[in-house]
């Protein structure tokens, strides 16, 4: 049977998982980042071979069991999302001259057109409201509303004023002002695609439900006594709508609201009752009236303007050193992806970062390990890859994945470091001994010289995975990362 899911419920998933983050028992979010080993056909321990793109072609991750086991193995590091990263969003839309925007309306995608095979659509060719280019973002950083396009002409001037009334521009449009970026919307949730969207209180106060604003003709109809016949009723389940109509060379060539009138949730002009208003004899004459949005226009900008997006920005700063320094700059990073709910130690992780790489602290090393390299443990089979080596305090940074050379021995096993056993870099020939020592050095607590990842693997949910070419990381950069969720 022919069914739907609405708008509405994707506006109210946003709502939940926005809610998630503050409310009582919230859910703790996490923005991870990961694969400092180059997209390659990687050999598993079965010999078998899986492809996984290349640096410059990564391929779209798998929505599967499988990937998210994945995305723990070489994780490095995670920081928590609060609150305050995170707003919804909509698609953004500059206003710009000379381009023909769409105008607002309820019925977009009905058949309204007297057949069974063409839809109501916009200018654009949009059949519903949301596909439809019917809001801009100006450079003044204010959002307003087309709700007339004078007949599908071109936007020649610029809507400003932040006024409650209906804007009419020198062009025939006419704009409805919904909502102002302030400085922090602009610094944090402004992209080349996206921006956040938020109700005015102002403009929300002075929305009127049910209101009637605009009239379009859809058939000018022949016959009519030509003049501005007024007082023609604006007919439905509202009341006190009225409107005037303008008859030229016997057909209607304007409808003007001159009283909104209250409650309509459909209305109607008749061509009788301009007839009656003193265009005797016309006929044939269409009128679509307008229905505004539940509350009227700038009564819910997020509803009205299809605000079913969420925009996440976080900031990287170099190393984190203020959260521990959890964060390496001496590697680079290939995903980006989101866990909700991770743990520490088997409890719920609430630290600002958290490191995903393990650690050992070596002695006695002869000389600088190397990123990337292979580094194998004879003694026990573990074998593993550097992600960094701490040459100050000599800390050894790897991870395990399911990949010969990256963590899976010459018996396919995944065998973990451990004991006074020599490591060996396979690139350098570096070799050095695990501290016997259980002490804190640079904020990690080594256990006899081993420190696993401040996140407990595949704890949590990973909900978003994104594959991209490697970002090179350094000491003086910060990475800003925008992340569009689209419910």
């Amino acid at each position: 049977m022919p069914a739907i899911i609405t708008n509405k419920f994707r506006i109210h998933n946003q709502e939940q998982f926005v809610e998630s983050f503050s409310e009582s028992g919230a859910n703790v979010y996490y923005l991870g980042i990961g694969r400092p080993q180059a997209f390659t056909t990687s050999t598993r321990g079965d010999s078998r071979t899986q492809f996984e793109g290349s640096d410059t072609s990564p391929l779209t991750p798998v929505d599967s069991i499988s990937q998210e086991f994945h995305t723990f193995d070489d994780l490095l590091a995670a920081k928590k999302v609060a609150s305050t990263d995170i707003s919804v969003a909509i698609a953004r839309r500059n206003w710009t001259t000379g381009t023909v925007y769409d105008y607002y309306r309820h019925d977009y995608g009905h058949y309204l057109t007297g057949s069974t095979s063409s839809l109501v659509t916009a200018d654009s060719g949009a059949t519903a409201l949301y596909d439809a280019s019917f809001y801009v973002l100006t450079d003044d950083f204010n959002v307003y509303k087309c709700l007339d396009n004078n007949s599908g002409a071109a936007s020649t001037v610029k809507p400003t004023g932040t006024s409650t009334s209906i804007l009419t521009t020198g062009d025939g449009y006419k704009w409805k002002y919904m909502y102002t970026l302030s400085a922090s919307q602009q610094a944090n949730f402004l992209s080349t695609d996206f921006m956040a969207v938020a109700t005015n209180s102002t403009v929300s106060s002075a929305a009127v439900d049910g209101a009637v604003n605009v009239c379009k003709i859809k058939t000018a109809g022949s016959g009519g006594t030509n003049g501005t016949h007024t007082g023609v009723a604006i007919r439905g389940d509202g009341s006190g709508g009225v409107a005037s109509v303008t008859v030229a060379g016997g057909a209607v060539t304007a409808v003007t609201v001159t009283t909104p009138g209250t409650g309509y949730t459909f209305a109607y002009i008749r061509n009788a009752d301009i007839v009656s208003a003193g265009a005797t004899s016309l006929s044939g004459s269409e009128i679509d009236v307008i229905i505004e949005p539940k509350g009227g226009h700038g009564a819910n900008a997020i509803e009205e303007l299809g605000g079913f997006f969420v925009m996440m920005n976080t900031n990287f700063e170099a190393d984190e050193t203020a959260n521990s320094g959890d964060f390496t700059t001496a590697n680079d990073f290939r995903r980006v992806c989101l866990i909700r709910d991770p743990q520490t130690g088997g409890s719920a992780s609430s630290a600002t970062t958290l490191r995903g790489t393990k650690a050992i602290l070596v002695t006695s090393p002869s000389g600088d390990y190397t990123v990337d390299e292979e580094i194998n443990q004879a003694t026990t089979g573990a074998v593993g890859k550097v992600v960094e080596w701490d040459s100050s305090n000599n800390i050894l940074y790897y991870i395990q994945t399911r990949f010969n050379d990256e963590g899976v021995d010459s018996n396919g096993n995944l065998t973990a470091f451990s004991g006074a056993n020599t490591i060996t870099g396979q690139g350098s020939s570096v070799t050095s001994t695990p501290s016997t020592s259980s002490t804190t050095v640079d904020s990690i607590a080594f256990t006899s010289g081993y420190a696993g990842s401040e996140i407990d693997a595949d704890s949590g949910d990973v909900m978003y995975i994104e594959n991209r070419s490697p970002i090179t990381r350094a000491s003086d950069q910060t990475e800003n990362v925008k992340l569009i969720i689209e419910f």
